[in-house]
């Protein structure tokens, strides 16, 4: 059986206070951090890079889960595992030889994980999918926080499941995109065992909010 696991996203965290966040979720029982790396190019937006993700390193002993959604990761992947991720995901959208990419992760020691936009149809996958650690379902479209999940997503990673059991593989199923504890356990019944939350974490409460999630999660794998 699967882990189920909560990913806070830290691009919604306070950047002012990150290191106090990161301890009080973790304490909350959280081992598992999404780190979202955006270029402006790939996506409309600027994120984090280098520095802060091996500042998050020295802190922290958490899976540190790093999303890139930027061009041409094949040039930087060397140095993300330098600063501390322990898994790459890479959108296939950006990938010119997405299968050398996967190799070139697994080389460096680390999962290797595949993000596909809501757009982007799971054939995208047919030849790779058994090289992968994981599969990003994004429920949303990437470079802005604070979105509603997209519901036709959820179909999406029902048939990426059924596709996992048929071919036998063992491959985790991530979403991001508008998780909440009002739909946690509907992502969990499509399949998916990863949770990317953002504002659902952050913000007011948040030892109390992971908590809430936390206990969502339990209440669906009994």
């Amino acid at each position: 059986m699967k882990k189920y696991i909560l990913a806070p996203s830290l691009l919604a965290a306070d950047f002012s206070n990150l290191a106090q966040e990161i301890k009080t979720i973790e304490k909350a029982g959280v081992n598992y951090l999404h780190l979202d790396v955006m270029d402006g190019v790939f996506v409309p937006s600027y994120s984090f890079g280098f520095p802060v993700i091996e500042s998050i390193r020295k802190i922290s002993q958490s899976f540190l889960d790093v999303h890139l959604m930027i061009e041409n990761p094949d040039n930087y992947l060397k140095d993300f595992v330098k600063v501390g991720a322990n898994g790459i995901t890479v959108h296939v959208e950006a990938c010119k030889h997405l299968d050398r990419t996967i190799e070139q992760i697994h080389s460096l020691g680390v999962k290797a994980g595949v993000a596909l936009n809501p757009a982007t149809p799971l054939s995208a996958l047919d030849w790779i999918l058994p090289k992968i650690d994981m599969v990003l379902i994004m429920a949303v479209n990437p470079g802005f926080g604070g979105q509603k999940l997209i519901p036709s997503m959820l179909e999406k990673v029902a048939e990426l499941h059924n596709i996992i059991i048929k071919k036998d593989l063992k491959i985790d199923i991530q979403v991001d995109g508008g998780i909440s504890e009002k739909n946690v356990q509907q992502v969990m019944k499509s399949g998916a065992n990863i949770f990317v939350a953002g504002s659902a974490v952050f913000g007011q409460n948040m030892e109390q909010k992971v908590n809430i999630l936390l206990q969502k999660m339990n209440e669906f794998e009994k």
